[in-house]
């Protein structure tokens, strides 16, 4: 097997797994809350990142960690999964799986804007264009339910879907500037420890009930299909393949995989309004990565 067949399978079992993860969403929450769904997900990761640490006797790496890369990681946590995670849960929710899924995937276009307000990059004249394409597919899931009646759109779901987006988008951004600290799987480790932590100590105020069995597996399905184990695939891929472009563009595939699995499992009629805003949001997207690209080639 060649390392590109490698990398393309590992990809998409990344793909597949992130493909799930909307609808193991919605089943969780109609166990657990949020928060406790949060809470479950976060420790069944970092259990799966230990492991992986063990396995790869990486355990040095974080050992050698200094006192202020702890500190880093320390506040990282609380913006992943902490923050993101407690806002994505609850905007799914609140929202059908189909609306907010496509609305969470909005981030690569609030990461544009974030880093030209703080790491001041200019945002090229041609990737308007792919921002209001997605902009016009947001607009379009959001107010396409409402319009038919057939979907509940809370205004607050909705707000939180884009604030969930927004939150990943920064923690894309700080994670990246300061990828040195730290290798992809470390920090990962660093960072759901943290997170698991405070998460507990919050359990202490907020209260949790994990008395049911089915509660606690599809919150373990979650940290592990979601936070765990695509993240491990996916950087794999990354680093065995010679066209690390292709294996970007595969995770595209996924929010409309993930359309499939919410209307066969969860019994969502998926509205052709969903289909095409969300075809819109990932064509701004794709649009806006080969612009970057046609400009890196001109340099």
């Amino acid at each position: 097997m060649t390392s590109n067949t490698k990398s393309i399978l590992l990809a998409s079992a990344a793909v597949l797994s992130w493909s799930t993860v909307a609808t193991a969403f919605k089943v969780a929450l109609s166990y657990l809350t949020h928060f406790e769904m949060l809470l479950v997900a976060s420790i069944t990761s970092l259990v799966i990142f230990a492991v992986v640490l063990s396995v790869q006797r990486r355990w040095s790496a974080v050992a050698a960690l200094p006192g202020r890369t702890w500190g880093y990681f320390a506040l990282l946590g609380l913006l992943n999964p902490v923050a993101y995670y407690l806002v994505l849960f609850k905007s799914y929710d609140l929202l059908p799986a189909q609306v907010a899924q496509p609305v969470n995937y909005f981030w690569p276009i609030f990461l544009l804007v974030l880093l030209a307000l703080f790491a001041k990059q200019r945002i090229p004249g041609r990737k308007y264009i792919g921002m209001f394409i997605s902009l016009g597919g947001l607009i379009l899931i959001s107010a396409g339910g409402g319009q038919t009646g057939t979907l509940e759109i809370p205004p607050f779901g909705l707000f939180l879907g884009l604030m969930s987006a927004v939150l990943w988008a920064t923690y894309w951004m700080v994670n990246r500037r300061n990828s040195h600290k730290a290798d992809a799987t470390v920090s990962c480790f660093m960072s759901f420890l943290f997170g698991s932590a405070y998460l507990l100590i919050g359990a202490v105020f907020v209260g949790v009930n994990l008395d049911t069995l089915p509660g606690i597996l599809s919150g373990m399905y979650v940290g592990a299909f979601e936070m765990g184990i695509p993240f491990i695939c996916f950087g794999l891929a990354m680093r065995t393949t010679s066209n690390p472009a292709l294996i970007n563009q595969l995770c595209y595939l996924s929010p409309f995989l993930s359309l499939f699995f919410v209307s066969a499992i969860l019994g969502e009629q998926i509205l052709i309004t969903t289909y095409i805003g969300l075809s819109l949001i990932v064509a701004g997207i794709v649009f806006n990565e080969s612009s970057s690209l046609s400009l890196s080639k001109r340099k």
